[in-house]
């Protein structure tokens, strides 16, 4: 909806300074993901190719001549540029000149805000769908109650113990309700914090950090797919490739309209997991 005011219905009295404030989610998923090749791309469409080498044999040495050198393994993954959302808006040049805001700066910040909570939810649905840790199914999430909340974190850590995944640097988004389970167990703190940017202060639990987001993917029933690992795990590329100012011919509008292109590949999926879960009835 364009922002318009009829030049008789003006009042001044009920312009404000301020614009209101939207009750927004926190933006988390860029923490769970590396940018290494961000600076390779340019437009919809590209591919960036991510060379692998496989595992270095270990040989016995006995002090006679050794074997001749092996040829190592090279796998080959493509980082392909295949999102694109874009943004166009416009706002009438009679709101702007008499509102005591700049309403085209705030209209460009609620966009870029969208265009990341897109970007937010993408990153943590392919994460959801290319981990190879899984803990539970969608017919068979697991049921989360006080009694279990914390353990099935220090499960979850062992899980990635397991597959050799560095316990520096492991992060686990989790959903609200399920902070509201572990405030209640004495081994969490009670001193925990939400910050802005989802990062939960005070929360690690089984080697995790602790992140809060809403944007998690959800299923029918309840069920929320929770992810986390390393940024080991996923790369992710992200491209303004247009942003324009522009004068509708039929409108007389200030108007802005920009293109956002990216693309994410998992990497090292075993250092990534997709914990299925759901509030116990």
């Amino acid at each position: 909806m364009a922002i318009t005011t009829g030049y008789k219905n003006f009042i001044p009295q009920l312009w404000s300074a301020r614009l209101l404030s939207h009750l927004d989610n926190a933006l988390v998923a860029l923490q769970l993901v590396n940018r290494d090749y961000e600076g390779e791309i340019t437009a919809f469409g590209d591919t960036v190719k991510i060379n692998q080498i496989g595992n270095v044999t270990i040989k016995d040495y006995t002090g006679n001549d050794i074997d001749a050198p092996e040829e190592l393994d090279s796998t080959q993954l493509a980082l392909v540029i295949d999102q694109a959302k874009y943004f166009n808006f416009a706002v009438k040049d009679i709101a702007k000149a008499q509102a005591n805001v700049n309403l085209m700066d705030a209209a460009m910040a609620r966009a870029g805000y969208g265009m990341a909570s897109v970007v937010d939810t993408d990153i943590f649905s392919e994460i959801a769908a290319q981990a190879a840790n899984r803990v539970g199914t969608t017919a068979k999430a697991i049921d989360v109650e006080v009694a279990n909340a914390y353990d099935l974190i220090v499960d979850l850590g062992v899980t990635l113990d397991e597959k050799n995944v560095p316990r520096a640097g492991r992060k686990l988004v989790l959903p609200a309700w399920y902070f509201g389970l572990l405030s209640k167990d004495a081994r969490f703190t009670r001193n925990f914090e939400i910050l802005a940017n989802g990062v939960v202060e005070g929360g690690i639990v089984g080697g995790f950090q602790l992140l809060m987001s809403n944007n998690l993917k959800k299923e029918t029933g309840g069920v929320v797919h929770v992810v986390g690992g390393t940024t080991q795990g996923m790369t992710f590329a992200n491209q303004v490739v247009e942003t324009e100012a522009y004068r509708p011919e039929k409108n007389f509008s200030d108007s802005v309209k920009g293109l956002n292109v990216w693309g994410r590949k998992a990497v090292q999926p075993n250092c990534l997991v997709d914990f299925i879960i759901k509030p116990k009835a």
